[in-house]
């Protein structure tokens, strides 16, 4: 598939190749996730069964299976790849927004999708209380941009499928 090595320091390699439908995008990866090398693997977070309660994944996956994910026409990547933790304990000098661009006018992906409005924010130069859920404007030479409400464990009183489900169906693939 000819997707990147991990470099040196990164907590987790991306999974991005060109012409994805998606682009799943966090801050940076958690301790747990870092340490079994597999994206959204904490146990409290909801990533995994809402993608597939939402229909973008027709089975649910399981967080070491991700690069089976790419075979979907999904993908991964963080704002922070040299961090792990959760977004407040991560230095704002760790962000690699240059990179991040780089990469997805690379691989033009039909969505970015960042996974929480603390990642979105980094990307946008806003505080995340200026971001709202779902579809962006559009960017000039940059794929469509969701905005989703993080699945974190931590991010409990936040929760909302609904942008995950507009997703979904944006990319064709929801239930309902």
């Amino acid at each position: 598939m000819g997707f990147r090595r991990q470099r040196l320091g990164e907590k987790l390699p991306d999974l991005l190749v060109p012409g994805l439908d998606v682009v799943f995008t966090g801050t940076a990866p958690s301790r747990r996730s870092a340490a079994l090398g597999a994206y959204y693997a904490h146990p409290g977070n909801r990533f995994w069964q809402t993608i597939y309660e939402v229909g973008i994944t027709p089975r649910l996956y399981q967080p070491h299976e991700y690069t089976q994910l790419i075979h979907l026409g999904i993908g991964f990547t963080d704002m922070a790849k040299r961090a792990a933790g959760m977004d407040h304990e991560i230095d704002p000098e760790l962000y690699e927004v240059d990179r991040f661009v780089e990469e997805m006018r690379r691989c033009r992906p039909r969505v970015v999708a960042f996974t929480s409005k603390k990642a979105a924010s980094v990307w946008m130069g806003v505080p995340t209380g200026r971001i709202e859920y779902g579809l962006q404007r559009p960017v000039p030479d940059f794929p469509e941009v969701f905005v989703l409400s993080s699945p974190s464990g931590a991010a409990r009183r936040g929760w909302s499928i609904e942008p995950w489900a507009k997703l979904a169906r944006f990319l064709g693939r929801s239930k309902a």
